[in-house]
This record gives C-alpha cells, structure tokens and sequence, in this order.
C-alpha cells in the first residue's frame, strides 16, 4: 500500500496465451503511472524516443496530460501528469 493506494495483479495459469492482447477484450485496459508534472512527462517522452520506443503525442485535457505507448507484449501504457 502506497499512500492509500494498493494494486494487484494476478496470472491465471489456464490463460491462453496465443491470443494476442487487446484492450476490447474483458480485463485490462492499461496501467498509467503518474509523474509530477507536465515537464516530466515531457521528459519520459524524450527517453522514449532515446530507447526507441514507439508512442503517441502529449493529450492534454481538463483532467491532466497523458503520454501513451505499449510495452512489448503489447500491453498499453501511460505516464500521467496532474492539471497544471
């Protein structure tokens, strides 16, 4: 627990694994985690771009800004910063 804040994440050992991942099928959408500010997602996007890592733009919106990308299983991720 982190302030206030527990994750858990389990493996089903019956799962098939075949299958591609996709956000439309029942379970996880994706995992964000958040940074301080805008600045540093904006430096969490120049070293994805360092290591060569495929990702969206900067989203800015009244609930705060998001940097999207996925990791190599193809799970989609997310940096989130707070609104300014």
């Amino acid at each position: 627990m982190v302030s206030g804040t527990l994750v858990g994440l389990h493996q089903f050992p019956d799962t098939n694994v075949t299958t591609p991942f996709t956000e439309r099928r029942t379970g996880l959408d994706h995992v964000a985690f958040g940074v301080a500010d805008r600045s540093e997602l904006e430096r969490w996007e120049r070293r994805l771009d360092q290591l060569g890592v495929d990702h969206g733009a900067i989203k800015d919106a009244g609930y705060g800004s998001g940097l999207s990308f996925r990791d190599p299983d193809g799970l989609p991720l997310e940096f989130f910063a707070p609104p300014a």
